[in-house]
């Protein structure tokens, strides 16, 4: 599970973040290039795009669920939920 805590900075503003715990795997963006981007300057992947419809939300949660080291997190609030 995320720690939310350790939040990192680089996210855009909305429910999924990417925390410090990133092992910069690559998973997510495989996932959902169109939502987690790598980078450069800190190493790690980050949000850079909050879902804007379902079918965007399905496949942020599947970059989610593919994190090795669970540092991809969501709040409550959603498109979906």
């Amino acid at each position: 599970m995320a720690t939310p805590s350790e939040r990192l900075s680089e996210n855009v503003p909305g429910p999924f973040y990417v925390t410090s715990e990133c092992i910069d795997c690559d998973l997510c963006r495989e996932a959902a290039p169109e939502i987690y981007r790598r980078n450069d300057d800190i190493g790690y992947s980050v949000v850079h795009h909050q879902p804007a419809a379902p079918e965007e939300e399905a496949r942020a949660v599947e970059g989610m669920e593919a994190c090795p080291v669970e540092a991809i997190g969501r709040e409550p609030t959603s498109v979906i939920d």
